[in-house]
């Protein structure tokens, strides 16, 4: 056999012989697949990636989590994470994640924001901003020189709020070309949203008052003395006039009673 083995990559055509000479009746289901999309040709592994060992003191005992994997990092992942921050509401939009064969983006040219087979979206914004910075060399569409990520972000921002624009207004000219010829729509979402709000907030104020009430309640059935304020100014001279009798003359020894202050 020697050193690699070339059984696997001969399968198809050991099959295809066995047919050939009938040893075979039946066609395996994969005779069709193998001959399409053969395996790969390839027989020697990449060398994969290394770890890298961080320098440590000899001193020091070493750690247990030395050979962890090592991170993996996309120049995508920062741009998307500055772009979502400033756009959060993008997140929810609904997005087709469905590929036609697993290399649809091979074919999108990013030197335009707007591709003919997928929405415009974050991502479109992402994939314009790498080329901005990259370019495609392969179709030799080179970079800027002075281009700078911040540069490419704004540019790419800049297109990307031109589409929406042009978006809103298609849908509005649509909208009243509908209505213009007896289409009815329902309540918008806003509308919705501000029915809502009205809705708890007059219930809000019937429990608020009702509340009110119920405290005032409890504070008068908690009062016991009397209050002056309430009194009408005929009523306060009556009550002053009778305690008069009850109050001790000046120099005179107190025998029981209130002071009483109007």
């Amino acid at each position: 056999m020697g050193r690699y083995d070339f059984r696997p990559l001969r399968v198809h055509r050991t099959a295809s012989q066995l047919l050939a000479a009938e040893r075979i009746k039946h066609v395996p289901p994969w005779h069709d697949v193998i001959g399409t999309i053969p395996p790969a040709q390839t027989l020697v592994r990449s060398q994969p990636l290394q770890h890298q060992e961080k320098p440590r003191r000899p001193n020091i005992k070493k750690p247990s989590k030395l050979f962890q994997p090592q991170r993996i990092v996309y120049e995508e992942d920062t741009l998307r994470k500055e772009f979502f921050a400033d756009h959060p509401w993008e997140l929810a939009r609904p997005r087709v994640i469905l590929e036609n064969d697993g290399r649809d983006a091979e074919r999108n040219d990013w030197s335009l924001l707007s591709q003919p087979n997928r929405p415009v979206d974050g991502e479109s914004v992402i994939q314009r901003q790498m080329f901005l910075l990259h370019g495609n060399p392969e179709a030799g569409q080179m970079p800027d020189p002075d281009m700078t990520p911040a540069k490419a972000y704004d540019q790419a921002r800049k297109e990307f709020y031109e589409v929406r624009l042009q978006q809103d207004v298609e849908r509005r000219v649509a909208k009243e070309e509908a209505l213009a010829t007896g289409a009815y729509f329902g309540k918008t979402t806003l509308q919705v949203g501000m029915e809502l709000e009205d809705k708890i907030f007059e219930e809000w104020k019937a429990w608020a008052a009702n509340e009110v009430i119920q405290q005032d309640q409890q504070r008068a059935a908690m009062y016991t003395g009397v209050d002056s304020q309430t009194l009408a100014e005929p009523e306060l001279d009556a009550a002053a006039e009778e305690l008069e009798t009850v109050i001790p003359a000046q120099g005179q020894e107190a025998l029981g009673g209130a002071a009483f202050r109007p």
